[in-house]
């Protein structure tokens, strides 16, 4: 800690601690800057509806201040600057030239044998691998929450309250952003470690949204949500098991949803190398027909954008995707990752989904299940303590359904850079 005179001192340490009180060191202001600044060259919905390729800059900008009050108390602010030089279509998460990222007052206390933490005001908020729950760093604009979140720890448990508005970018000026009644998440998570390498954890939910659209269903969305995740480690071998469940209405109709995912990696010997070999399976359900009571299409929340590539182009939303891969670490700071996948629909009656839950056109109730086939290569170099670099190359091959409805082969490349302070 840099409370420490002991510790060695880089450049501008004295503004990362700029202590407050000469008897607690604990109480002290820390200034922080983010930059991420990624080129894409990438094709939208497989090139379907006139989209071409198109290259462009995501650039993002993040600078906070966090003041921390005898271990106990902390107000924390950031504001995002982010915007996307050369892109054709711009999409609420694609700019946000500025814009209050992050807000809030946190206040943790003992609490019998455990400790609460209560925050109040504007968050981000991820859980796990974050496939359905994440601060959605993939995009050029993050996620963020209005509301409260409450978190208790008491030895191996921890239960997390959230009572949020998802905070929804419009960037027709400065400081816009906004949340209210037509968007809410609520949530209660219980979570145990049941070995000092795993845990197991469940979690029931509200999920609100008015005026939605599906291709076959429309009107006010309410979704109750049953979630249930189990993820450890054991020896050379490792796991991630979720699965969700979704049961509510919108407009007249019934809704009845699920997904499952499941990752699980073998690491191969003791080597420097340590190379690491995964199968990947996801599945998540389609809408059966558009002529019956029910929607069936499983709304995927606020996915990260990382899950399954960089690329963007399928979603967990009637889908079944397998993919194998193999990562290594090719030096201390040097990670190399490639994969190969394949992905059908859960039902031909519904369409194909992009991320986070756009349907390609034309594809609802046409065509076959098989989607495509893609190839991914990433490589995520640290070229020093302050300064990530990566790439990142997809291939995906589509199937007869894209083409058929205009699409075809498509390709996405992705180089960046993250410094962080």
């Amino acid at each position: 800690m840099l409370a420490d005179p002991a510790v060695p001192r880089e450049p501008m340490d004295e503004l990362k601690y700029i202590g407050l009180s000469d008897d607690d060191p604990r109480t002290y202001l820390s200034l922080g800057v983010n930059i991420r600044e990624r080129f894409e060259a990438n094709d939208t919905n497989f090139g379907t509806g006139g989209n071409r390729q198109n290259k462009y800059v995501l650039s993002r900008v993040e600078t906070h201040a966090d003041l921390r009050v005898a271990g106990q108390v902390q107000v924390f602010f950031q504001l995002q600057s982010d915007t996307a030089p050369g892109k054709d279509h711009l999409s609420p998460v694609d700019q946000d030239r500025l814009g209050i990222e992050q807000g809030f007052i946190a206040v943790s206390e003992p609490c019998g044998d455990g400790e609460v933490l209560v925050r109040v005001g504007r968050l981000e908020i991820g859980f796990d691998l974050q496939r359905f729950l994440s601060a959605r760093d993939g995009p050029n604009v993050r996620q963020s929450y209005d509301g409260v979140s409450v978190a208790y720890t008491l030895g191996p448990w921890r239960v997390n309250a959230l009572y949020t508005h998802p905070v929804e970018n419009r960037d027709s000026s400065s400081f816009d952003d906004y949340s209210g009644p037509r968007l809410s998440f609520d949530l209660l998570r219980l979570a145990r470690e049941i070995t000092f390498s795993s845990s197991l954890s469940a979690y029931v939910g509200e999920f609100r949204q008015d005026d939605v659209r599906f291709p076959s269903a429309n009107g006010n969305e309410r979704r109750d949500l049953a979630e249930v995740r189990f993820a450890g480690v054991s020896g050379r071998f490792d796991w991630d098991a979720e699965a969700m469940s979704q049961n509510g209405r919108i407009g007249a109709r019934v809704i009845r949803a699920w997904a499952t995912g499941i990752v699980v990696g073998e690491t191969l010997g003791s080597s420097t190398v340590q190379p690491r070999i995964t199968l990947q399976v996801d599945a998540a359900s389609g809408d059966k027909s558009a002529a019956d009571n029910q929607l069936n299409t499983f709304n995927p929340l606020f996915p990260s954008g990382y899950y399954f590539t960089n690329a963007g182009y399928t979603t967990y939303a009637n889908l079944v995707h397998l993919k194998a891969g193999v990562s290594m670490t090719a030096s201390d700071n040097l990670k190399l990752t490639t994969g190969v996948g394949v992905e059908w629909r859960e039902t031909v009656a519904d369409a194909m989904y992009t991320i986070p839950d756009v349907p390609v056109p034309g594809t609802a109730g046409h065509g076959s299940q098989y989607v495509g086939t893609y190839g991914q290569f990433r490589a995520d170099y640290n070229l020093t303590p302050h300064i990530a670099l990566a790439l990142e190359y997809v291939h995906f091959s589509v199937g007869a359904s894209v083409v058929s409805v205009g699409g075809h082969d498509t390709d996405y490349f992705g180089a960046e850079v993250r410094y962080g302070w």
